[in-house]
Order: structure tokens, then sequence, then C-alpha cells
């Protein structure tokens, strides 16, 4: 199995800036596409953004020019720095990461969500 544990949420003024980070842990071989993830209040959860092994990225059209996915393969960590932020924005954010254990297994992991909140 694998566990992800994401950190950097919080409440922050329109305009701010914010960074998430999510670092993966356990059964790891390797890491494909690294990825984050929200849920707004009363919407379905949506794309954010989205990074492969390779470091190709893609973003919502929402999001594109604000914010930045980036990892640290050797820390198996993907960041999501969240620049301009708009009231729009608030939401649980997820982190998602695709793996492949020692054995071969297929992993698509979740986090446990972090909460981002944005004050006009």
């Amino acid at each position: 199995q694998v566990q992800l544990v994401e950190s950097g949420g919080g409440l922050v003024q329109a305009g701010g800036s914010l960074r998430l980070s999510c670092a993966a842990s356990g059964s790891i071989f390797s890491i494909n596409a690294m990825g984050w993830y929200r849920r707004a209040p009363g919407k379905q959860r949506e794309l954010v953004a989205t990074i492969t092994s390779g470091g190709s990225t893609n973003y919502a059209d929402s999001v594109k020019g604000r914010f930045t996915i980036s990892r640290d393969n050797a820390k198996n960590t993907v960041y999501l720095q969240m620049n301009s932020l708009k009231p729009e924005d608030t939401a649980v954010y997820y982190c998602n990461v695709e793996s492949r254990g020692v054995k071969g297994l297929q992993y698509d992991s979740w986090g446990q969500g972090t909460q981002v909140t944005v004050s006009s």
C-alpha cells in the first residue's frame, strides 16, 4: 500500500499564495503520474494539475498561469504552488499518485485532503 500525507492548506486573502505538499511512502517501486484535484462545496471533484514522471504538466484552464505543479522524485513528493489565489479556488485539495509496488502491483492512491480557503 501507499500512504500520502498532504500539508500546506489554510486561509489566505485573495491575491495571496499557498504551497501544498504531498509526500508518498510505502510500497513504492516507481511513481508515474502525480496530481492535484479539488472539490468545492456543492461541486464535483475536478482536476487541478498533473505531472508525469518525465515532468510533463497539465493544468485546468482556470488555474493556468497562476498555479505551478512540480515534483521531487528523490522525496516522492509533489508540490502545488498557488499564486494570485481567488475566492473561487476555495476547495478541499486532494493529492493523487499513480505508482507501482516492488511486486509489480499498480496503485492509485489519494490523500486525505487539505482545505484551502480564499477570502475576498
